[in-house]
């Protein structure tokens, strides 16, 4: 008998019309769960899901930008109105903006921050609620990164949020334990994704520097979400896991 761990639970993935988000609402579908799987680009969150549901597993396509709080609301209903709950959130999606720190432009700033910490911070909001309200605890999954745990050239703004995310995890212990919702960051490293592997010398330069001699896989980053997220593994709670090869044990700029 095939094991399915997250049978008939209901689960939303953000940011996942592509890699570690995909990778993760498959895996996540393919082992019993419902899942929602939202990106900003709604024609890429459908053909993502229709791929989804072509391997075997049951998801919704919901397309929207997660860092404006109608579409929170939205797709926090949404889910209810089509799967009858909500058991489970990975607020995967994030922007990435690079820039030297003296010539870093505001406007650059507003949007990451309205991305990385205002959509996850009112769509973690949104989602506890529902499953507060439904009086059966449930599981959050924050998406951090080693530039939170790291100084990285150009990503100075971008880390800082990250790092907020994880603080954010840490501090809603407190609010969601009563309720018996846990909530947790997974923290990639270099990671294999269509948008890294834009980069010729990504594949190189972080097998060079990284201890386990190459990057994640975006299978890597969703075995340790699975685990997290898992319905037993509710006590762990307000953690960070990192996956990063080693990396973070020492450091190696890729500069």
């Amino acid at each position: 008998m095939i094991q399915r761990p997250f049978e008939n639970q209901v689960v939303i993935v953000t940011g996942a019309g592509i890699g570690i988000g995909f990778e993760i609402a498959k895996q996540l579908a393919l082992q019993g769960a419902k899942v929602v799987l939202n990106d900003i680009d709604a024609k890429l969150a459908q053909q993502s899901a229709q791929k989804i549901k072509d391997a075997g597993g049951e998801c919704l396509a919901f397309g929207g930008d997660i860092s404006k709080i109608e579409v929170i609301n939205a797709i926090v209903g949404f889910t209810v109105s089509s799967f009858g709950g909500l058991n489970m959130l990975v607020a995967n999606a994030g922007i990435t903006t690079f820039g030297d720190f003296w010539e870093y432009q505001p406007e650059s700033m507003q949007q990451l921050l309205q991305v990385n910490l205002f959509g996850t911070f009112f769509l973690t909001q949104a989602a506890s609620k529902q499953m507060i309200k439904q009086q059966k605890g449930g599981s959050i999954l924050l998406t951090s990164s080693v530039t939170g745990h790291l100084a990285h050239q150009y990503l100075a703004a971008y880390g800082m949020t990250k790092a907020g995310i994880e603080q954010l995890a840490k501090n809603l212990v407190i609010d969601l334990s009563p309720h018996q919702i846990n909530i947790n960051t997974i923290v990639p490293g270099a990671t294999l994704t269509e948008r890294t592997l834009e980069d010729k010398e990504y594949i190189s330069t972080w097998s060079r520097i990284t201890p386990m001699g190459k990057p994640a896989t975006v299978q890597d980053i969703a075995q340790a979400a699975m685990f997290l997220i898992a319905p037993n593994s509710r006590h762990i709670t307000g953690q960070s896991l990192v996956i990063d090869g080693g990396w973070t044990s020492v450091g190696v700029s890729p500069y």
